[in-house]
């Protein structure tokens, strides 16, 4: 092993020699997942880091760090960060070359994206994942203006990305004619401040280490959000003037658990076990099992119904007795009326609690307790905070945290346990093989397909319904794309395939045809890192979200309804989407216009999948959304919240 240098952070973790590096070897840093409650690992998944396709073809330094960027790499490294997602760009191309010969592109490795909107996403599925942030690195200001609506959605969903960005020379006399001149910006971080939680643009090699530290450590502190870092181009070319004093990362990372006060604790607690009619509104947490079995334990202590929602990851088992009803993006009546019902309301970090008692169409007589930290993030640009709720009992504090305090402070109180076998979610029958397809009956078949394997929905479209499919462990479903961003669910798929991968859960993405189509570069990364994953595609052949909406435009000004498909089908030509997948290396089935074909499809997409190979499916149904969404996705007379 070599010395440690008298800078740097942890080098000599990495640096025993270049040709261990080049054998394939790493430190172990998977993500921090619960694997012993996962399914066994498949016979398929022969390696659980991602493929290695880029090999270096010369040995690189193990010298000490040299130019700043070397720094920053150094920094990211000692951080554990596995994978850094990015489009390439000459801002940061000091970076760059310290990750790939500095680092030997190993701890970040590098995941080649071909959009910076792509690298994005998949660092904020990986973040759905595993609960940790992964890098993603966009170039100057044009590659931060096509990541926004990435950043937006990861905002939205509470998740944490670490962004490197870079400028041009900072020092006017050091740019270039042209080109470093339209890519200097004077506050490159205020293109994504309002959606962000915190960024920096550091002035030398010290600043930028500490810079990656409290980003990585912000990131990752709840409330979750994205972080960002520009760095100046001068800065990560120039040579180190003077060694840095070594530093211990780990002590720049205090663990944080924003538990609830015993006083509120207490308070909450006599409420819930007195309350006749309890409903717990599970809302923003984690994907550990442990905390999982804690929100049973609580819902059964008090027996409470529970209800969830498809923005969000799953929170609870649907099957459950104490469910209700099945988890839908929108309000649906069962969770309108158990609002009517109820006489104390617990919300752990519901996505939009005004926006559901709004929808309800008045204000709950319940006693509601609200548990978040959200209103840490809340600023006067972005109005993700939503609708104002009446809030009886606020508890600021972190959801798992003080469902394991309730669960403790109910105690022995806790009411006779009652029998809760789980309900029954049986297989429909399989549609006619000629059939066309709804929405359903594509769900139908897909789960027939799917039959006992242990698999994570990734993502869904939005013509899907709860009842399509039971969640029964926190990885099952790990929610939508937060932002309301089209073409975020390819991208954000990848990355939590990125994170599954090895643990013998597959990989599953049902997107919108439009949606696929705004971020299918995706497919690309997945093929070329080997990250196997089933994309199965909606294909309405339209943009149909607006479809409705043209509809309830023209009824409200008497207009004909006939005219609203125009300009929003996707037809004549109709796209390709098995070949637009086979260009890019995946294996494209379809178009499967009835459930036989999309049988035949399917039987075969998963075979390539559970080979390590990525599979698309194009699945023709019709158009259509569940009464609830119907209703809530056009503004009017029937809206019923969002």
């Amino acid at each position: 092993m070599t010395a440690v240098p008298p800078y740097g952070l942890f080098r000599s973790l990495f640096a025993a020699s270049a040709s261990v590096l080049l054998s394939g070897a790493r430190m172990d840093s998977r993500p921090n997942l619960d694997v012993s409650t996962m399914a066994p690992k498949s016979t398929t998944a022969k390696d659980p880091d991602i493929h290695k396709v880029e090999r270096l073809q010369v040995p690189y330094s193990t010298n000490a760090p040299a130019f700043g960027s070397d720094v920053v790499a150094e920094t990211l490294s000692a951080l554990d960060i596995p994978y850094i997602a990015l489009n390439p760009g000459a801002s940061y191309r000091g970076l760059h070359d310290s990750i790939v010969n500095f680092l030997g592109n190993e701890q970040p490795q590098m995941i080649l994206c071909l959009h910076e909107e792509a690298a994005v996403a998949i660092a904020h599925g990986y973040a759905k994942v595993t609960g940790k942030a992964m890098g993603a690195a966009v170039h100057s200001n044009v590659g931060l203006f096509h990541a926004t609506m990435a950043i937006f959605n990861a905002w939205c969903d509470r998740m944490p990305i670490l962004i490197l960005g870079a400028t041009g020379p900072v020092d006017a006399m050091k740019r270039r004619p042209w080109i470093d001149w339209i890519h200097t910006a004077a506050d490159q971080g205020a293109i994504i401040r309002n959606f962000s939680k915190w960024d920096d643009q550091p002035a030398s090699p010290g600043a930028a280490r500490e810079s990656v530290l409290r980003a990585y450590w912000l990131a990752n502190t709840a409330p979750c959000g994205p972080t960002y870092i520009n760095l100046d181009a001068e800065v990560q070319e120039a040579k180190l003037p003077a060694p840095l004093p070594p530093i211990d990362a780990k002590r720049y990372m205090p663990p944080v658990v924003q538990g609830p006060s015993a006083d509120l604790v207490k308070k909450a607690a006599d409420l819930l076990f007195n309350a006749k009619k309890p409903l717990i509104l599970a809302g923003r947490l984690s994907r550990s099992e442990a905390n999982w079995k804690k929100r049973i334990e609580l819902a059964e202590a008090i027996d409470a119904k529970v209800a969830t929602n498809l923005k969000i990851g799953a929170a609870f088992p649907t099957d459950h007795p104490l469910h209700l009803g099945q988890p839908a993006t929108f309000a649906t009546d069962d969770l309108i009326n158990a609002v009517k019902d109820a006489d104390v309301i617990l919300s752990l970090d519901w996505v939009d609690l005004g926006g559901t008692f709004k929808a309800a169409g008045f204000t709950p007589s319940a006693t509601v307790i609200q548990v978040t930290l959200d209103q840490n993030l809340h600023n006067g640009w972005s109005m993700d905070y939503e609708g104002l709720p009446p809030v009886d009992l606020f508890i600021p504090a972190e959801t798992d945290a003080t469902v394991e305090a309730l669960v403790a402070a109910i105690g022995s109180r806790a009411k006779p346990k009652k029998p809760h076998a789980a309900r029954p979610h049986p297989l429909k029958e399989k549609p006619a093989a000629d059939s066309q397809m709804a929405a359903a009956d594509m769900a139908n078949v897909l789960r027939h397909a799917i039959g006992d394997r242990t698999v994570c929905l990734t993502h869904v479209s939005l013509s899907w319904h709860g009842e399509f499919w039971p969640f029964r462990h926190p990885l099952d479903y790990v929610g939508s794309d937060g932002g309301g961003g089209v073409g975020g669910g390819p991208g954000i798929s990848v990355g939590a395939a990125l994170a599954l991968k090895g643990t013998g859960r597959m990989a599953v993405a049902v997107c919108g045809d439009g949606d696929f189509m705004m971020g299918n570069t995706a497919v690309w990364t997945a093929v070329h890192y080997r990250i196997p994953i089933l994309f199965v595609v909606a294909n309405n052949r339209s943009f149909y979200n607006d479809e409705v909406h043209q509809e309830r435009v023209a009824v409200a000004r008497n207009r004909p309804v006939d005219n609203k498909w125009i300009g929003q089908r996707i037809s004549d030509p109709d796209i390709d989407i098995a070949t637009v997948s086979r260009g890019q290396g995946a294996k494209g089935f379809g178009p499967c216009w009835n459930a036989g074909e999309l049988e035949k499809a399917l039987d075969e997409a998963i075979k390539v999948v559970e080979a390590g190979g990525v599979a698309v499916v194009d699945a023709r149904i019709l158009g259509g959304y569940s009464p609830a969404t119907a209703a809530a996705m056009a503004r009017g007379k029937a809206d019923r919240g969002s």
